[in-house]
């Protein structure tokens, strides 16, 4: 699950990092936009970069997360956010994520996997790292036309130190050859959910990805809504 923070007070604050991968060039159809992480890992000896802006009423953040296959079966991820907020504009979240697979997701079938991280906030002066795990489960469906995805994890907030249960429920449905539909929801053990639908699309096929997404927070009145705009490539295996 990505990172998803939220800034202002009793909003839900948790990571969630996308984080989001394909291990075949095939089936890469995951990730970005979505929140809700998928049972896939970046090719083997491969690498992606997923960036994006994510702009609400108080904030505007710019994210970018590479992340790196060196083994074939262990994804890595450094990066972070930058957010102008107030008229200042500073790193506010730096990501590490170790990524695997119990089960590989194939056509019709189903996989599993598992993934673990922090998230440290700069600007706090005490108790700003976040840790978290969670299990990523995909299952596809009409020769992966239709793809669900669902997340449990936990997550280890510092800054108040408490324990949160995590969990996300998504769905990707195939628009077109090239284009993709993505709905989904989230939230932790306590607190109103969130939504989230948008469009990811490939201008190069396996390569180079674009998507657009729209947010909110449920009961709130558009409070809490947000738009996000996002680039993601990938490269061919070239690690040794």
């Amino acid at each position: 699950m990505r990172v998803a923070r939220f800034r202002r007070p009793g909003r839900f604050s948790a990571a969630f990092p996308p984080l989001w991968l394909a291990l075949a060039a095939g089936t890469a159809h995951a990730a970005r936009p979505m929140i809700t992480d998928d049972a896939r890992i970046v090719d083997a000896k491969a690498c992606q970069l997923e960036s994006w802006v994510k702009d609400d009423r108080d904030s505007t953040e710019y994210w970018a997360l590479p992340a790196c296959n060196f083994t074939g079966n262990l994804e890595l991820t450094l990066g972070g956010a930058r957010t102008r907020e107030g008229g200042h504009t500073r790193t506010t979240d730096v990501q590490v994520q170790g990524k695997t697979l119990f089960k590989l997701l194939e056509p019709n079938g189903w996989g599993l996997g598992l993934a673990a991280g922090t998230v440290q906030r700069p600007q706090v002066s005490s108790g700003g790292r976040d840790w978290y795990a969670y299990v990523p489960a995909s299952f596809s469906f009409r020769d992966d036309a239709v793809v669900i995805h669902a997340n449990v994890g936990w997550l280890r907030e510092g800054e108040t130190r408490r324990d949160r249960l995590t969990w996300g429920l998504g769905t990707e449905a195939r628009l077109g050859t090239r284009t993709w539909l993505i709905t989904e929801t989230f939230g932790q053990d306590q607190g109103r959910s969130y939504a989230q639908v948008g469009v990811r699309h490939w201008l190069l096929p396996d390569r180079v990805q674009i998507d657009t997404t729209y947010g909110n927070r449920f009961g709130n009145n558009g409070e809490e809504r947000w738009f996000s705009l996002g680039l993601r490539l990938l490269s061919p295996p070239f690690l040794p």
